[in-house]
């Protein structure tokens, strides 16, 4: 398949399905007339499952668009399982009557895609992000910020479809996957991304903005550790100099520990201020 892939109005995923009960249906109706209206039901249910209408991508640098038509059930704080980093976590419910086709939430580069088998619990729940079988596409944005995207498989849901490898580059709004029947997806982002959407919102693929990434990691992120390293070093220096300097001028046993660890602590309290740890 193109990766270009033009939206046809009707996935090409479904024309199997739309094409074999069509026919069926027809030639039931010829020679069992109305007992072909169960056929003639799973046509018209086929042809709305697998609808794929164009969308219109806002072009934000920093919006990080919906990559499928559904529900918000997640949005919260939790580990990225394929780069074992904190992040933040949203995932979108599809139910059956929703769009199935999965589009990029960004403008990036695909660095790894990974497959898990799995289970196929309803994927409304929370632990169908790690039960169920799924597909995760791990891609940097054009800036350098890293996002992935996991296709979850549900209860009805047996087919993960994907589209896209490592290296190639993908487009907002350009379709990658696909699932049948029934499903969800998670999103993963940095932790600075901040949440446009709320638990019960009703999104659409492309066209909603899920989250705002900034374009570039906060500067806090790499300054912290060298803080804490240096309000560590600090008390211990400190320390160390306060017992020379107790035991030379009095006897061991008149210096109190508690006074030490006062000292102590009025410097780190000092140092955090200065540095704003």
């Amino acid at each position: 398949m193109s990766r270009f892939y033009p939206h046809p109005i009707i996935a090409r995923e479904g024309w199997p399905f739309i094409g074999g009960g069509l026919i069926t249906s027809v030639l039931i109706t010829l020679w069992a007339g109305w007992w072909s209206l169960p056929f003639w039901l799973f046509t018209v249910f086929a042809l709305q499952f697998f609808r794929d209408p164009a969308r219109t991508a806002p072009q934000d640098a920093d919006a990080v668009l919906s990559p499928v038509d559904g529900r918000i059930v997640v949005v919260e704080r939790a580990p990225d399982p394929y780069r074992q980093v904190e992040s933040l976590k949203i995932s979108v419910f599809m139910n059956v009557f929703n769009v199935h086709s999965q589009r990029s939430p960004i403008d990036g580069t695909v660095t790894a895609v990974e497959y898990t088998p799995g289970k196929f619990v309803n994927a409304d729940l929370d632990k169908a992000s790690t039960e169920n079988e799924r597909n995760a596409v791990l891609a940097t944005t054009r800036s350098g910020r890293e996002v992935t995207f996991v296709q979850v498989a549900g209860l009805v849901a047996r087919r993960i479809l994907c589209y896209t490898q490592a290296g190639e580059t993908l487009r907002r709004g350009e379709r990658y996957g696909f699932i049948r029947f029934g499903s969800r997806v998670d999103v993963y982002l940095p932790t600075d991304a901040q949440a446009m959407v709320a638990i019960g919102d009703k999104v659409s693929a492309t066209e909603t903005i899920l989250a705002r990434l900034p374009l570039t990691a906060p500067e806090t992120a790499e300054v912290q550790p060298a803080v804490a390293e240096t309000v560590a070093a600090d008390i211990a220096d400190y320390r160390e100099q306060a017992e020379v300097t107790a035991t030379e001028t009095l006897p061991r046993a008149e210096v109190a520990q508690s006074d030490i660890e006062a000292s102590a602590e009025k410097v780190r309290q000092a140092v955090e201020k200065e540095f704003g740890a």
